[in-house]
């Protein structure tokens, strides 16, 4: 196979899909339960599952994808997708559709080595602008996919949301099978164990570094999911209506700091993009905490302080991400799966913690206390990779 780009296009699909795949189905879950005669909180498991073995995809993903390289990964990765969603969608009882619903988060690794696949085809700094471009594209899939969830569950049942996903999974597939050539470099080395590659990646503190704020920079995203509904139902009185408006205000900033990195990323060091979108969302999230506790409370000022971290985060993360994944030379796809893994854990762990936290009162306050803190804790992380980068420029002169 031949060293060839994919078309951004593609690289976008895959990761679109990946996300769709754990959110789409949501508005389903009641009449999932209701189907197979269970309880919801068994048929919850289909989320928590297939989360946690979206994790172990990533962690094992990376490491074969730099040993027998991205092609082969990402083919077997949508060809077992393709297989588990079709068993979904003629399950007929919930050990069958639970078990297969877990064996689609094959379909992460997609999500994972796109990443390292526009590292393998662009240098470091065109790398934040595509995966910024990629990003506010992309970012519209968790914003529609459970709209469309809910109208197929309502007019053809809950089965239709699996028979889309093998459809999209066989249509990609092809599409990666034409347009998906081998982009590991050639001259990697041939790669140690996988468990050998996360380990080296593991004591290295460029990848630490970088790895860290993107996951404090994603958890205080993960904080307002877990935390946001709640505020926004027990004290300002949001109705379901406003409130999917109010939530999908933090994605619309996010698409609009991923258009500004991908616009600007390309000009400037990796590390000046972090720090200005950890800035942005410290100062969004800091003056709207101050405002608060002075005593005006409204809901427009809660979210209005909370779209920073979007904007922010859209701003941050292709810096971040492309430096992790750039951490050590040949291990693109190591670097790209245990960083994807670090989010998963470091969100499971954050929206825990924002459960518990807000039942010790004052919730809205707590909230912005804890995005903040995870906001800053990115920013610090931002700053440690601009210290062991400091030898670079800052700004990059580009034609």
């Amino acid at each position: 196979m031949t060293r060839t780009s994919p078309h951004l296009l593609t690289l976008i699909l895959l990761t679109a899909l990946s996300v769709a795949s754990l959110n789409m189905f949501l508005p389903s879950l009641a009449n999932i339960a209701a189907d197979f005669g269970v309880d919801y909180a068994l048929v919850s498991f289909s989320v928590a599952g297939f989360l946690g073995a979206t994790a172990l995809v990533h962690l094992t993903a990376g490491p074969l994808a730099d040993r027998y390289g991205r092609r082969p990964v990402i083919l077997v990765a949508m060809t077992v997708f393709v297989f588990a969603s079709a068993i979904c969608s003629i399950a007929d009882n919930i050990w069958i559709f639970l078990t297969f619903r877990t064996i689609q988060s094959a379909v992460a690794a997609g999500a994972a080595l796109s990443l390292a696949i526009v590292r393998d085809t662009t240098s470091k700094e065109k790398s934040a602008g595509l995966i910024g471009y990629m990003s506010m594209v992309m970012a519209l899939a968790p914003m529609l996919g459970p709209v469309l969830g809910g109208f197929l569950d309502a007019g053809f049942g809950w089965r239709s949301n699996f028979y889309l996903y093998t459809g999209c999974g066989v249509m990609l597939l092809a599409i990666c099978w034409f347009d998906l050539g081998e982009t590991r470099p050639k001259n990697t080395k041939a790669a140690r164990s996988g468990a050998g590659n996360l380990l080296v990646l593991l004591k290295t503190s460029t990848f630490l570094a970088y790895a860290f704020c993107t996951a404090f920079s994603t958890g205080a995203f993960f904080i307002f999911l877990a935390g946001a509904p709640f505020v926004a139902a027990e004290t300002f009185g949001v109705g379901t209506a406003k409130l999917g408006i109010y939530i999908g205000s933090i994605t619309a900033g996010f698409m609009l700091g991923s258009f500004l990195a991908g616009k600007f990323a390309p000009r400037y060091h990796l590390t000046t993009m972090m720090i200005a979108g950890r800035v942005v969302a410290c100062l969004g999230l800091g003056v709207g905490l101050i405002i608060f506790l002075a005593g005006v409370h409204s809901a427009w000022l809660f979210f209005g302080s909370t779209i920073f971290v979007g904007i922010g985060n859209g701003v941050t993360m292709p810096g971040s991400n492309t430096g992790a994944i750039s951490a050590r030379d040949g291990m693109a796809g190591s670097a790209a799966g245990l960083n994807a893994a670090l989010n998963v854990g470091s969100g499971a762990v954050l929206t825990s913690l924002t459960g518990f936290a807000l039942g010790i009162g004052n919730p809205p306050a707590v909230l912005l206390i804890l995005m903040l803190g995870s906001s800053f804790a990115g920013l610090l992380a931002a700053l440690w990779a601009r210290r062991l980068d400091s030898g670079e420029n800052d700004v990059l002169h580009v034609g």
